[in-house]
């Protein structure tokens, strides 16, 4: 059994990696290009990638492959009708990283909510010093008991920020991307309403054609001067330009976003002149990625392998 590696720089060096190479003869590349992704794979049984494309024009002269193992939840860079036509198994992970991103969701917004960067700023840079009482009201901020939490896609972990969200004393309604109805404790509001109600609307949605450009200067426009946007979905759902203004002409109050439409970052990305930190965060797509959440990924596409060495699937 030959198992290919494309991308192991992408899940971190800082933790102990299950030892692939008890399955097989294991080639492993910490980096890799499209362009490389074909010659790579050439003679692989099983392959396991990350962001690499997975189609016809990367796949077609891997005569030998039989699985390919993606170490993420979304499969959108995999052609799946492909796979299917050629008998290629495709695995992903599922649950590995809903505590870490429920945690990175809560400390992005009461970074933004409670204008950390601001006091940071003033104890550091030595004003607290000169204060002449021992607390200091100019940037003054609110509780969330009582203000209502909006969810963009109420799946494991939507349902998981929504119970934190509750716990805190917050109303808590969603919107639906997928159309499917389904009995829930909180809720089920239409979009409009959504923007309209919400005093922070969190996205834990996938991109496909319903959310891709969901949140573009309409959407804004109907939102709270006072409300708060996070991201943590994928990228493209938000129109980053659009975002942009909204944050400078203070259509909204702020917003952080772990996902961008192109990461790493482009140097033209909109969002990169906004350079006010109390009205944007940015993380580098690390919402996922706790060490506990990144040895529970592989641990997962271990067994993935096992089982499909095992049965055939």
């Amino acid at each position: 059994m030959k198992i290919v590696m494309l991308e192991r720089a992408n899940v971190g060096s800082d933790f102990e990696m299950p030892d692939f190479g008890a399955f097989g003869e294991l080639t492993v590349y910490d980096y890799c290009k499209p362009e490389l992704v074909a010659e790579r794979i050439k003679g692989a049984d099983i392959v396991i990638m990350n962001k690499m494309p997975m189609n016809e024009a990367t796949l077609k002269d891997a005569s030998n492959l039989k699985c390919i193992c993606v170490t993420a939840t979304g499969t959108d860079n995999v052609d799946h009708e492909y796979c299917k036509s050629r008998g290629i198994v495709v695995k992903n992970a599922k649950g590995y990283s809903t505590e870490t991103v429920v945690q990175h969701t809560f400390a992005m917004f009461f970074y933004l909510y409670e204008h950390l960067p601001f006091y940071d700023t003033y104890v550091k840079d030595g004003s607290y010093l000169r204060c002449p009482t021992f607390t200091f009201f100019e940037n003054s901020f609110r509780e969330m008991a009582g203000k209502t939490w909006g969810i963009v896609g109420l799946g494991t972990i939507g349902r998981r920020v929504a119970a934190v969200a509750s716990a805190f004393g917050c109303r808590v309604i969603y919107t639906s991307t997928s159309g499917i109805e389904r009995k829930e404790e909180y809720p089920r509001v239409d979009f409009e309403t959504l923007l309209e109600e919400s005093d922070v609307i969190s996205v834990h949605a996938p991109l496909n054609d319903a959310t891709r450009g969901m949140f573009d200067a309409k959407a804004f426009g109907k939102m709270k001067e006072s409300a708060y946007f996070l991201n943590l979905g994928r990228g493209p759902i938000v129109v980053e330009k659009d975002l942009a203004d909204a944050l400078m002409s203070g259509k909204i109050a702020g917003a952080g976003l772990d996902v961008l439409c192109r990461e790493p970052m482009d140097k033209d990305n909109p969002l990169f002149a906004v350079k006010d930190s109390e009205k944007l965060i940015i993380t580098p797509h690390i919402a996922w990625a706790s060490i506990e959440a990144r040895k529970r990924l592989m641990e997962e596409i271990y067994r993935g392998v096992e089982e499909f060495i095992r049965s055939g699937s």
